[in-house]
């Protein structure tokens, strides 16, 4: 492999979704299960993945969770979304357009590490035109929530899916996952792959640094950063 795959998680990287994701998961959840009594007020949604919001909220509702369920839900949660995403205060993050731009440019390896669904993770890029970048057949090497409620079975399962595309062993080196939250630098972690932390969501840099990334950055608009992404040969 003669490119490091770049790996982006979505919400406070590179966009910030003006609460959509929070308000179509509130709706979809409210279908299923009626009034939600604050538990979804009460939970911080950094880092977490969609399935997992749906577990935690019904643990709280004293649901009993159930796969077919929250399938159900989440895909009441896309339909919600696809309305919300139009709503006020979705933005692109600073630095975003034009970094998957210049690498895009340089050839970059890019896919997703990300906590939302498919379409979810679609929809968000989608409005501010950086699903472009992507790649969101079969043979796209991203990772979601499909993929398991803890984010490290999601960065386990896009390694999986860079070595059956590249058709020899993936070294965890050789990749980089690019978030905003500890949950993005523990998952990444866990597996031996670099991180680059970003300070555009709701932790700041000095709480990132402490959990031990390799990188921290304050936008990815900060000079430098597309040298660092790309890395030796790059």
């Amino acid at each position: 492999m003669n490119r490091r795959l770049l790996l982006f998680d979505i919400d406070g990287t590179l966009i910030h979704a003006g609460g959509a994701g929070r308000r179509s998961i509130e709706r979809a959840l409210r279908a299923h299960c009626g009034e939600l009594d604050g538990a979804l007020a009460n939970l911080r949604l950094d880092g977490m993945t969609d399935r997992l919001i749906v577990r935690e909220v019904l643990a709280s509702l004293g649901h009993p969770f159930d796969d077919a369920l929250c399938d159900r839900i989440l895909g009441r949660y896309v339909e919600f979304l696809a309305e919300e995403i139009h709503g006020p205060g979705y933005r692109v993050l600073p630095g975003a357009s034009e970094l998957l731009e210049a690498l895009a440019r340089r050839g970059a390896f890019l896919g997703l590490c990300t906590g939302n669904v498919h379409t979810g993770a679609r929809i968000k890029l989608g409005r501010g035109g950086l699903d472009r970048y992507f790649d969101w057949s079969a043979d796209g090497v991203n990772g979601f929530a499909a993929d398991g409620e803890a984010r490290e079975r999601i960065v386990e399962a896009v390694l999986g899916r860079a070595a059956r595309r590249l058709g020899h062993p993936f070294q965890a080196r050789e990749a980089m996952v690019i978030g905003d939250t500890p949950r993005d630098i523990a998952a990444a972690r866990a597996f031996g792959v670099p991180v680059l932390a970003v300070a555009t969501g709701r932790f700041s840099a000095e709480e990132l640094r402490s959990c031990g990334p390799d990188h921290v950055a304050g936008t990815l608009g900060d000079p430098g950063i597309v040298d660092l992404l790309l890395g030796p040969g790059g």
